[in-house]
Parts: structure tokens; sequence; C-alpha cells
């Protein structure tokens, strides 16, 4: 059994590592709403787009554009894996990381070429280890993106599709659905179907989208043509799903780490109460055992006596 001092060096690390947790525990807690908070205040401007897509996609079925033409074979594909700088948040990191390297693994055995594009030092860190070498890589803004990183990626992504580089691009990130609770979410970007138009797989767009009216209007007039509007918005409906998916991780973010820190505390918490009944009873046991000794001195002095 381990004596006193061990027990309470034990002790006094875990109370400096709960110290730890509760602290990285309240700063996710106090930035989880402004973050949230942002990305939702983004969210109308996304349904706007939608609704104004979903009306000239419907217009016309004719219309075409190469960004809703699917190739006829697939041999390239993009995965845009959207996580964080830092750990210590769970499985935030992992969840992606993990289903993209199995997936990038699968594809190569049947001849597809597949390149990513990360966003946060973790999953940039995770592929390259393995040589795995994204073609972009956003590091030291995962709890504040911007729209810049946004243009960049959805400036890619759109090139390389329409010059059939790339045959399908799929985004992968975690959805905050409140405070304490994160879905993880993978949207398939390209190409873009008539019926993602029509309802986005994107679940802030989707729960946004039950509160308005989805009739389309058929009876518009478009100049120059509907398909010349169409091509002007599909580019920047592609930039604002990119967008939204860094603001939605951003937050998932703060709320996957507080949780996560919470769990520790709680888990340190137990480990010091059974520490400390630990140390109680060696303590007893000890000041027993001196007792008793002292009492067999004093009884052998008198028996010498």
């Amino acid at each position: 059994m381990a004596n006193l001092r061990d027990i309470s060096r034990r002790m006094s690390s875990i109370k400096s590592t709960m110290q730890v947790t509760r602290t990285m525990e309240m700063i996710s807690t106090a930035r989880i709403r402004k973050a949230l908070d942002r990305a939702e205040e983004a969210s109308p401007y996304k349904d706007a787009i939608t609704r104004m897509l979903a009306n000239v996609a419907s217009s016309d079925a004719s219309i075409d554009h190469p960004l809703l033409a699917r190739h006829s074979e697939e041999k390239s594909v993009l995965y845009v894996v959207v996580a964080s700088d830092r750990g210590l948040a769970g499985g935030f990191n992992v969840v992606p990381q993990r289903l993209v390297e199995r997936e990038i693994h699968d594809l190569a055995k049947k001849g597809v070429n597949c390149d990513l594009i990360t966003c946060g030092r973790k999953p940039t860190e995770f592929f390259t280890s393995r040589k795995i070498l994204p073609k972009m890589s956003f590091v030291g803004i995962s709890s504040e993106p911007n729209m810049d990183e946004a243009d960049r990626i959805a400036s890619y992504v759109i090139d390389g599709y329409t010059s059939g580089q790339i045959d399908r691009v799929e985004l992968l990130y975690w959805h905050a659905k409140s405070r304490v609770d994160q879905q993880f979410v993978r949207e398939h970007l390209l190409p873009i179907s008539r019926e993602a138009l029509m309802m986005p797989n994107d679940p802030r767009a989707r729960e946004a989208l039950t509160k308005v009216n989805r009739e389309t209007k058929t009876d518009f007039r478009f100049e120059p043509s509907a398909g010349e509007v169409l091509g002007q918005l599909l580019p920047g409906y592609v930039r604002t799903v990119v967008f939204h998916a860094l603001l939605d991780s951003a937050a998932a973010e703060h709320g996957a780490r507080r949780r996560a820190m919470q769990s520790a505390t709680d888990s340190a918490e137990e480990v010091l109460k059974q520490l400390s009944r630990t140390y109680n009873r060696v303590r007893q046991g000890s000041i027993t055992t001196e007792l008793n000794e002292i009492i067999g001195g004093a009884s052998a002095l008198e028996d010498s006596n």
C-alpha cells in the first residue's frame, strides 16, 4: 500500500489538474454563446440565397451549370475537414479524422485519388504525420473563422470541379445544436443537386427553413436569363455553405471542449474522493500501529519492573 507522502503528492497533482480543467470549462462556457450567436446571425443570408437558388432552379428544368453536372466517372474526391487548432475536446477532432482516413484508404484500393483541405491544426498534423499532405490547410483561426478562409476554400473547390480535376467534394464538420449538444455532419458539397437546393442538408439551414414558406415562385422573369442568374448565385452559395460550416464548427468546438473539461473535472473529483478515503484509512492504520507500539512498550516496561 502507498505511504501517506505518495498519496498526498498524488492528491496535490489532481487538485492542480482540476484547476486547469475547471478554468478551461469556464472559458469555453463564456465563448460558446458568442460563437452560437455569430452562426445564427449569419443564417438569414444562407436561407435567402438558398431560396433564391431554389426559385431559379425550379423555374426551368433545362437550366444547366457545371456545378450542377455530375461527372460521368469518379476519379478524384476532395474532403474538406473542419476541426480545431487545439485538443482536449473529446472526439471533436478524432471522429472526422478517423472517418476520412478510413475512406481515403478504401477509395485508394478502388483507384480513386483523394485530396484534402484541412481547417485546424489538429487535422493538419494528423494527416501530415500519416504522409497525407493537404492541398490547403488553415491553422490558428478555428475558433474565429473569417470569410477569407471560406473564399479560398470555395474558389479552390469550384475551380477544381469545373475544370474536371475534382469529381466530388465532401464537407465534414460538427454542428452546434445548442450549448451542450453537438452533431457530426457530412455534407455533399459538390456537385450541387437540385434536391439539395430545395431542402439543404445543412442542419442549421434545415432548422431555419422550417420557419419559412417553402413555396417556389415560377413566374419570375430573369434578366438576362435564368441560367445567367444561376451562374452568379451558385458560387456564392458554395462560399456561404463553407462559411457556415466554419462558424458552426467554431461554436461546436467550444461546446465539445466545455463538455470534455466538465467530464474531466467530475472524474478528477471522484478520484480525489477515493484517494481521500485511502489517505484517511492509511493514516488511521498508521496511528493505530503507533499506539499499539507505545502500549506494547509501556507494558514491557511494567513487566520489567
